[in-house]
């Protein structure tokens, strides 16, 4: 099992949810926080290949060379940035938040291919409610490049179904972890109190992962019992 973005937020959590019955692969940009992950996932009883990557700058086919074929992947590695707008938007940002959302996501499925197939495997992609529905102050990049992710399941799903790989798009309302002070405006307090937590969207995405050979959660959606009506 292959965990990118995993040193925080969803992605550790996604590696403390599964620690009891997979070993991990866990990948991070932050070396600190990868290592504090990777040695509380030890001590629930996996067994841990941590490595500092960049999503958007390091070769994933050179990674899955060095340590071995993976059987499944969580792509959970995500970027946003504080100016959303047409009118304040800088390009240089978006093509980082596409670059890390969807091409990211796009580059390291094409790598592990081959052993997704041989372990008739599965891929999670974690997406954004902003994906799913309308959602003006997630912003532009952040929109559009989650949307693109959609598209990324669906092909897979598509085209490798006859080879057992099946793919999973997950989209998470507001989760309370540090992403959201990319925020222009961060929500405090009791705003925090009613989001979901990384622990929650971590039990969704063990679900689909522990789901039968023969059964694919397409889409799951995930949205915190406050989320007003659309």
């Amino acid at each position: 099992m292959l965990v990118t973005g995993a040193g925080s937020g969803t992605g550790r959590a996604v590696a403390e949810a599964l620690a009891a019955t997979h070993d991990l692969v866990l990948l991070g940009r932050r070396a600190d926080r990868l290592a504090e992950a990777a040695d509380a996932a030890r001590a629930a009883g996996a067994a841990v290949t941590a490595r500092a990557f960049d999503v958007t700058a390091d070769d994933p086919r050179a990674l899955l060379d060095e340590i071995g074929p993976v059987d499944d992947l969580v792509l959970s590695a995500g970027l946003n940035a504080p100016r959303r707008a047409w009118a304040d938007q800088r390009m240089d940002e978006f093509e980082a938040i596409v670059a890390t959302n969807l091409t990211a996501p796009a580059r390291m499925i094409d790598a592990a291919l081959p052993a997704l197939r041989a372990a008739s495997g599965t891929v999670v992609i974690v997406s954004s409610i902003a994906a799913w529905t309308t959602s003006p102050g997630a912003g532009v990049a952040y929109r559009a490049s989650k949307r693109g992710l959609r598209a990324l399941s669906d092909s897979l799903n598509e085209q490798e179904a006859a080879h057992g790989v099946r793919a999973s798009i997950v989209c998470p309302g507001d989760i309370d972890t540090e992403f959201l002070r990319q925020r222009p405006n961060p929500p405090r307090g009791a705003a925090l109190d009613v989001m979901l937590s990384p622990a929650d969207v971590a039990r969704a995405i063990r679900f689909i992962l522990d789901s039968p050979p023969h059964v694919r959660i397409d889409e799951l959606v995930i949205s915190p019992l406050s989320t007003v009506a659309r």
